[in-house]
């Protein structure tokens, strides 16, 4: 198969993992060459279009949600790590991407899959002396010795949870040990990022949501173990979408929805200072429909309100719903020239300002809504002159 073929295949099966830099709101876009490329946001702000690509897609496992499943019928392709290598530094040198993400499906055993993936990052690096962006992913199961190299080549790696506990992988996943293939690795990864020995300066994971019968309390929870003890820079959620010829192609999708409300309370958890046990959940232990996770703790905790947006604190502010944390920065560095004294002020300060205006003090008072102001201008226009 040709180099240009196995691209094509290989780009388009790395779509189901998200767990990279790319954000649930950068969609990704069909390069010069009509292969997927990922524009991401990197550590320090700046952009970067990912070449994202399976080394192969050849699995021995058997994950019953997963498309590269063994034994189901679909084209199989698989790069030699010079193959890959010279592809990329070619799209490379052409301006076409600026950054690699390179996954793979276990073809042979962990080791020899992990073996290629960190060959081809080798030979793109001191073979042909690329010094830009690598996100790496790591095998569950794969070794110490393997891993602190990978954390050598890569600026980023991931290791993808899936599910939020070993009953709930077991039942997905059952050839792979949630604690000693992945949670383990995942803390490996952590003290090498922490050293500061390699390239590597965070690492992400990936949740498939509702493949399985997990609330949406199950993954929270993990997600402030996570963040808490392991350091992660990002979690990534993948709705699951049912796959033809795997053993849940009958298992309804997972609304899309509930996959945007577990990336806002992420958000919380990573952004807003809030606690896993704080965010509220329904009597099934599900973040609630059609609200947001911070609005459903407002509701929660009308004791906490109004805030005095003069005085409060950033911390205080975060609570505030429509008051995120770049609003937040601007309403304290405008604090140091004036008062914050009306709606009009919160909203070029970049908050939600209608969103905030029943959560809020300006200056000891209620403020007045924007509709309510305009109304009472027109009021005034109808009255008679000297009737004041």
């Amino acid at each position: 198969m040709h180099v240009a073929q196995k691209l094509d295949i290989l780009a388009a099966e790395a779509r189901y993992d998200l767990a990279c830099a790319c954000g649930p709101s950068q969609p990704r876009v069909r390069g010069p060459l009509g292969r997927w490329i990922y524009p991401a946001v990197l550590p320090g702000g700046k952009r970067a279009n990912l070449l994202k690509v399976l080394l192969s897609n050849a699995c021995t496992r058997d994950c019953a949600y997963c498309a590269q499943r063994r034994g189901r019928g679909f084209p199989r392709a698989g790069f030699i790590p010079e193959e890959l290598a010279a592809a990329f530094v070619e799209m490379h040198r052409r301006g076409q991407v600026t950054g690699l993400f390179l996954s793979s499906a276990i073809s042979g055993t962990v080791d020899e899959a992990m073996a290629r993936m960190i060959k081809t990052v080798e030979i793109v690096r001191f073979r042909h002396g690329y010094r830009g962006w690598v996100h790496l992913k790591i095998l569950p199961g794969a070794s110490r010795e393997q891993v602190g190299r990978a954390a050598e080549l890569a600026n980023r790696l991931s290791l993808n949870l899936e599910a939020p506990s070993p009953s709930r992988l077991a039942a997905l996943s059952p050839q792979k040990s949630f604690h000693s293939h992945i949670y383990e690795r995942m803390a490996w990864i952590q003290n090498l990022v922490d050293s500061r020995a390699g390239r590597c300066r965070g690492q992400t994971t990936q949740f498939v949501v509702g493949a399985g019968e997990e609330t949406d309390g199950e993954f929270i929870r993990l997600m402030g173990d996570l963040y808490g003890r392991l350091g992660l820079s990002r979690i990534y959620f993948s709705a699951f979408q049912p796959v033809r010829a795997t053993p849940l192609e009958g298992r309804p999708p997972a609304p899309f929805e509930r996959e945007h409300r577990l990336y806002q309370a992420d958000f919380l958890l990573r952004k807003y200072g809030f606690s896993a046990n704080e965010l509220v959940l329904d009597e099934n232990g599900n973040l609630p429909p059609g609200v947001d996770p911070k609005s459903a703790w407002a509701s929660r905790h009308p004791e906490f309100f109004p805030v005095e947006v003069n005085t409060a604190t950033r911390e205080e502010l975060l609570r505030v719903p429509g008051i995120g944390p770049v609003s937040a920065g601007r309403i304290l560095r405008r604090r140091r020239d004036g008062r914050i004294k009306s709606l009009d002020d919160l909203k070029r300060a970049g908050a939600a300002a209608r969103r905030a205006e029943s959560y809020v003090l300006l200056g000891g008072r209620r403020p007045v809504p924007a509709r309510k102001v305009q109304l009472s201008l027109w009021a005034a226009d109808c009255v008679a002159p000297g009737s004041f």
